[in-house]
């Protein structure tokens, strides 16, 4: 795992949207290789949204043969709500740029059988050849989608309750009446992220600061579900400093020096054309496999689910 620290939240949201970028330019996506993207929603990646849409604009890429599947949606609110995610997603990035809209993925949180729905959703990421690069961010407690603390770090899709902390964070988007605030959310699994062939999470702010001690310096943890990110061969986390200000001195000076030394000899985070290829073979055997698979039990989704009546196992 690499840690990237830029000086303040722009530089941050500029490095990560330069770095998908530059993802998209060399792998040269077209109709018959579309390059596959996990997006995020929330507050932290609209900056990078922001300047993904200038360089579309300005004729730097394109967004024709992307793929995209977002991470997560409440539960029980209308898709055309402003709070949506499948609002927030189309006013702060896809109606800005030439993305198919049948290349969108976003989960429906009103769908009439909810674990049908998270199921699908895994199927269609197999189908799709997995995911190339996953955008995440990270909530104050740890956690990655909605994957709140104690998930399962082999979860699937699945139906989530949301803990208090969240919900109390996410109320200043419903007015700060915490009222207005869904209690659940569908959300992809822990293990779902780390099928990515790489995972890249941005990380802004004082509050997020204990979180990212917690996953960069502690251990592999099911309460801090970003620290999963450790067991993933190609991950990195990108910073501002006040990220840091529970990070040891010395860390942060050793993930600096990894970065500089890197810089200085030509080499940054890459995975190769061969790899690559390799990972989207097992990618389409494994989801041959499990189309000739029957259904999982419903234990390994997470929850159980029948006539509206939800019980949450994981």
């Amino acid at each position: 795992m690499r840690l990237i620290v830029r000086d303040d939240a722009i530089s941050a949201a500029h490095y990560v949207a330069k770095y998908i970028l530059k993802r998209l330019k060399e792998f040269e996506p077209s109709q018959s290789r579309q390059f596959v993207l996990g997006l995020p929603t929330g507050s932290t990646p609209i900056e990078v949204y922001k300047i993904l849409t200038n360089s579309y604009q300005n004729g730097e890429v394109s967004f024709e043969n992307v793929i995209t599947f977002n991470m997560d949606e409440y539960v029980g609110i209308p898709r055309d709500h402003p709070e949506s995610y499948h609002s927030f997603m189309w006013r702060h990035f896809f109606s800005h740029i030439n993305i198919r809209p049948e290349n969108v993925h976003i989960l429906n949180g009103n769908a009439s059988n909810l674990e049908d729905e998270c199921l699908q959703y895994e199927a269609a990421i197999q189908a799709a050849g997995g995911i190339d690069l996953f955008l995440t961010g990270v909530g104050e407690d740890g956690h990655i989608a909605f994957n709140e603390p104690g998930s399962s770090l082999v979860s699937r899709t699945r139906v989530k309750t949301l803990a208090y902390d969240t919900i109390r964070a996410n109320s200043r988007f419903f007015s700060n009446d915490i009222n207005q605030v869904p209690r659940m959310a569908l959300t992809v699994g822990v293990q779902t992220v780390l099928d990515a062939r790489e995972v890249v999470t941005i990380a802004l702010g004082a509050r997020k600061a204990v979180a990212l001690q917690r996953c960069i310096e502690g251990g592999v943890s099911h309460m801090w579900t970003l620290s999963s990110l450790q067991l993933h061969r190609h991950s990195m986390i990108v910073a501002d400093e006040d990220a840091t200000l529970e990070l040891q001195v010395k860390t942060v000076k050793y993930f600096k020096s990894i970065e500089q030394v890197a810089l200085e000899e030509g080499f940054e985070q890459a995975i190769s054309k061969r790899l690559r290829k390799a990972l989207g073979e097992k990618h389409a055997c494994h989801a041959l496999a499990k189309s000739a698979a029957p259904e999982p039990a419903l234990d390994n989704m997470g929850s159980r689910i029948r006539n509206n009546n939800i019980t949450f196992v994981g």
